[in-house]
């Protein structure tokens, strides 16, 4: 099968027109409207009939890291794999926009103008994870369900501690030193040396000012929803099915009363490191598509 690879640029917002007045009620209750923030032109992938499912990977990542779901989901679904502003193909913008509503303005744009009328399943890892959040509680008539792999939500205090301390150190050090030792706190007994190699060479090649400006506003300022009660109260907003795949017993048991449609749950993944669906590929492939089955 072949795939399609798109480029997205604002212009394409003109088509955009239609849809103004069913966004604006949405946009008062949540972030910033998508014609406020400039649109980045993204590379992304189209394969595949079916459910519409949508891929966002993490911070200093890109759509690669599903490489080992996208052959499976491919053959099941329509999957929509873009890689992020900043990050992968996708354009580099200027320093200044980084910040949460400025990923998840490209990300509902690119849903309403190439896709208009359909609902996608978005599953986010690490940061794509919080974007997928944020764009359900802002715009559900585009998301008919979140699936959240280790995503940038529920943390605590002691969480939060080390990424103070990673946001101090980014601000002032090389992001290609800073991010590496981050995520070796970050990784399982059974995560392959090669991937911890993968993900350092890769953030090595990123440009600095996304690296430093995309990480702190997720879990730091009056708009952040990676940390405590902000974290909840945006969860609870929520009303689309959510499944939160986390590997942190603490976490899980706080995220579990958070999510109001019954179809909603939080799974315990032990034995694996950040990126679970590398660690335990045929496994969270298993789990994600008998969730999206069962919807």
């Amino acid at each position: 099968m072949e795939a399609k690879q798109h480029d997205f640029s604002r212009r394409s917002l003109l088509k955009l027109a239609g849809t103004a007045a069913a966004a604006a009620a949405a946009t008062a209750a949540f972030g910033s409207a998508p014609a406020a923030t400039p649109m980045a032109k993204l590379f992304y992938t189209d394969v595949g009939t079916g459910k519409s499912v949508m891929l966002l990977h993490g911070w200093t990542c890109d759509s690669n890291d599903w490489i080992g779901q996208l052959p499976l989901f491919e053959s099941r679904y329509h999957v929509v794999a873009p890689d992020l502003r900043g990050h992968g193909r996708s354009e580099v913008m200027p320093s200044g926009a980084y910040a949460p509503d400025d990923y998840v303005a490209d990300i509902e744009a690119l849903i309403s103008t190439r896709y208009p009328g359909q609902q996608f399943v978005i599953v986010g890892h690490s940061m794509g994870g919080q974007i997928a959040a944020r764009l359900a509680a802002k715009r559900p008539d585009l998301v008919s369900a979140v699936i959240s792999v280790d995503g940038a939500l529920g943390f605590g205090s002691e969480a939060a501690e080390l990424f103070k301390k990673t946001a101090d150190d980014l601000n002032t050090g090389d992001p290609g030193v800073v991010v590496p030792a981050l995520f070796q706190l970050a990784y399982g007994p059974a995560t392959d040396p090669a991937f911890k190699r993968w993900h350092a060479r890769r953030v090595q090649g990123m440009p600095a000012p996304v690296v430093r400006e995309s990480f702190s506003p997720l879990f730091f300022g009056a708009g952040q929803v990676g940390i405590g009660e902000a974290s909840a109260t945006l969860c609870k907003r929520l009303t689309v099915p959510f499944y939160h795949l986390c590997r942190d017993p603490a976490q899980g048991d706080r995220m579990r009363s958070w999510f109001s449609h019954p179809k909603s749950k939080v799974d315990l993944w032990s034995n694996a490191g950040h990126w679970i669906m590398q660690d335990r590929r045929e496994e969270v492939n298993a789990a994600i598509t008998t969730w999206i089955d069962a919807l």
